[in-house]
């Protein structure tokens, strides 16, 4: 390509506090769990808002996380978030390419939002915009038990929303929409862009944009109608704007409203959604396509052996699961770029170069994912701040290879 690519996305950023180890079956924990789905109790996997968890315990939040934890701070602060996690990925990943990732959101005037703008600074990714807001900046703790499911490790996240309530549809400028990737990203956790994505998607498509739409736990649709399917906008034909969604089993199953992971694709590809992937922690992932972009492919592929089998080699070397899904998302975007740049232009049926028409590769992408979410499992938190540039895609090339 001529001119520089550009990514714009947005959706949910905060500052990530992660507590480690925190045992799911420790019996001082079990009056914490969730009885039913919605309820405001915890979870493994899943993520609960703070107001509806003291509603659930009839306790403090800040009192309650003091005894489930032990009293133990953070083993870990960092910058977290599906949206600005997958997109600091990304502009890690194209850092010496010619291309720009930009994030809009919004924070508070507090320690947290200091903390994210020095952060930021350690990394290649570009604000569009990042509102201040009034509320404080929202932040989640992340509880992580590592002998989860076997030991490959679990989470549970007590979000507060804060400033992402002030986030709306007006705070993205018309540079958001004219970019050549538009990503929204666990807007769950902003309720007015949330709200707004069938008409954020409709504007992105005018303007010619790839859409991609990756997911997180949607605790308020979940609380208000547990037996219903979670909506992704407000109007069910805004699915079919959606190029690429990417979600994790329990979103999957969640947002069909169907009890199998085949179903839940079947619904995707009857309401007309151009690609999906499905995540399922170190279980496969699974994919179809049936669009323009990649042309028509379904499969499954497996996590990295060599992040495992390196694991278990070396258990010193492990992290934790914090940012896994995020940071697949922000491989599979990178992929997809590069892919686009490599003199590639977009085209009726597809890309084409030299005039002829050429579809990105699928399961390349997909490759790329699966590398950079498991390669989270090497250190704490979702982020990874760079030594220099291009060290964390140096890092993730042997997995990718693998």
């Amino acid at each position: 390509m001529d001119k520089k690519l550009i990514i714009s996305g947005t959706g949910c950023a905060l500052v990530d506090y992660l507590y480690k180890p925190v045992y799911f079956t420790d019996e001082k924990f079990s009056r914490f769990m969730s009885l039913k789905p919605g309820d405001g109790g915890l979870s493994p996997g899943k993520l609960v808002f703070s107001e509806e968890f003291e509603k659930f315990s009839g306790e403090d939040y800040l009192a309650a996380r003091e005894r489930i934890t032990n009293g133990q701070p953070p083993v870990a602060q960092n910058i977290g978030g599906p949206s600005i996690v997958s997109l600091i990925h990304v502009a890690q990943m194209l850092a010496r390419l010619p291309a720009e990732v930009r994030f809009y959101g919004s924070k508070g005037r507090d320690a947290g939002a200091d903390f994210i703008d020095e952060r930021l600074k350690l990394t290649p990714l570009k604000i569009g915009k990042y509102k201040t807001a009034n509320h404080y900046t929202p932040f989640t703790d992340v509880l992580s038990d590592p002998s989860y499911d076997n030991g490959h490790g679990e989470r549970i996240f007590i979000n507060n929303i804060g400033a992402a309530w002030e986030m709306y549809p007006e705070d993205l400028d018309d540079d958001f929409f004219k970019s050549d990737i538009v990503v929204f990203g666990g807007t769950a956790l902003v309720p007015n862009i949330h709200r707004s994505l069938s008409e954020l998607l409709i504007k992105s498509k005018d303007n010619h944009a790839i859409t991609v739409v990756n997911t997180v736990y949607d605790f308020l649709n979940e609380k208000q109608s547990p037996d219903a399917p979670w909506p992704l906008g407000n109007r069910i034909d805004s699915y079919r704007l959606i190029d690429l969604l990417i979600t994790d089993m329990e979103e999957a199953l969640r947002l069909s409203g169907q009890p199998s992971i085949h179903q839940a694709l079947d619904f995707f590809k009857a309401i007309g959604i151009g690609a999906s992937i499905v995540t399922h922690g170190a279980n496969p992932v699974y994919y179809y396509s049936q669009n323009k972009l990649f042309g028509r492919i379904e499969g499954c592929q497996s996590v990295s052996s060599k992040v495992v089998e390196t694991l278990a080699r070396n258990p010193e070397l492990a992290g934790d699961t914090t940012g896994c899904g995020d940071n697949f998302t922000g491989g599979v975007i990178a992929s997809m770029a590069e892919q686009i740049m490599q003199g590639l232009q977009p085209g009726e049926n597809g890309f084409s170069n030299a005039g002829k028409n050429v579809l990105l590769d699928f399961e390349d992408a997909i490759a790329h994912g699966i590398a950079s979410g498991g390669y989270t499992c090497f250190y704490h938190g979702g982020t990874f701040y760079e030594e220099f540039p291009g060290q964390k895609r140096q890092l993730i090339e042997p997995y990718y290879k693998n």
